[in-house]
């Protein structure tokens, strides 16, 4: 694990950690936090990944890596890597943790591979959790913050069962935590994104493509027609997905604000789901199934 100079700016003195910093959002928001002047934590599992991040020459950008949260030890040994680079720096806990690592493709759940996942419930629940646990005493420490990054998970969205079905979960975690962690005044945020322009969100179309060439021929056929069309739809909405830095943007507010609200929407669709989550759940999947 390495460590580069510390912050200047908005966010001096303060400490974030963030998951999933390789691409995408995760890595929008750490350097967009960095060059707000905080110290950002920011753990990929790759050294190629890791690197790329020097790169930027941002000094308080921190990569720490491996970190896949899927694996609890690797988990560990990030956070006691932060707890001892805060030390060294003089500074003082931790401002807010950002989950936002993961990952899943497109499959209906017959079509789903259950070893995959597994691994995604343990990326996606199993390792958030085990890192909320380890940093609290940090996040006390700071008065700090925590900030989830999901899609709108409360409506039922077909072919991306894998990666909604953990969100779901995650967001009755937050709610949770919210609720439990009130003692100490440690907000709960959830950043509630649309269609993100992400490598892995615009990895979509193929993604399809590769599962009706490696998937059990019988089952594919029973959902070929449909999962075509539905590809079709996803390339149309792919070039109206929302750029990865307004994310980053909206997650800069809800960690410098005093007051932050419990729930940000952001991204192409994000507020016409969270209008179906508002409707009676009869309502929404009615609505829902007549798109399919």
């Amino acid at each position: 694990m390495t460590a580069e100079g510390s912050g200047t700016g908005e966010g001096q003195g303060r400490n974030v950690l963030i998951t999933g910093c390789s691409s995408g959002i995760g890595r929008e928001i750490s350097v967009a936090l960095a060059r707000r002047g905080f110290t950002v934590f920011a753990t990929v599992r790759k050294e190629a990944d890791a690197e790329g991040l020097r790169k930027l020459g941002l000094p308080g950008l921190v990569p720490v890596f491996p970190v896949d949260l899927s694996d609890l030890e690797q988990i560990g040994r990030a956070v006691e890597f932060a707890i001892g680079e805060i030390g060294r720096r003089g500074g003082q806990g931790l401002w807010a943790v950002v989950n936002n690592a993961g990952g899943g493709g497109p499959a209906p759940v017959e079509l789903l591979d259950p070893e995959r996942f597994a691994i995604e419930l343990k990326a996606r629940l199993v390792g958030p959790v085990a890192l909320v646990q380890a940093v609290l005493p940090l996040l006390r420490q700071a008065g700090g913050r925590i900030v989830w990054i999901m899609t709108p998970a409360l409506i039922p969205t077909p072919y991306v069962a894998n990666i909604h079905a953990c969100d779901f979960a995650a967001n009755c975690l937050a709610r949770t935590l919210d609720i439990e962690l009130k003692a100490w005044r440690i907000p709960n945020i959830m950043v509630r994104c649309g269609g993100i322009k992400t490598p892995a969100g615009m990895k979509t179309v193929g993604d399809v493509g590769a599962l009706l060439e490696s998937g059990p021929p019988a089952r594919v056929a029973l959902y070929e027609k449909a999962l075509r069309k539905w590809a079709e739809d996803m390339a149309a909405f792919d070039a109206k997905r929302t750029d990865a830095s307004v994310v980053a943007r909206v997650v800069v507010r809800a960690v410098e604000a005093r007051r932050p609200k419990r729930r940000y929407s952001v991204g192409h669709m994000a507020r016409a789901a969270a209008f179906l989550e508002a409707l009676p759940q009869s309502v929404a999947d009615r609505i829902l199934k007549s798109r399919f």
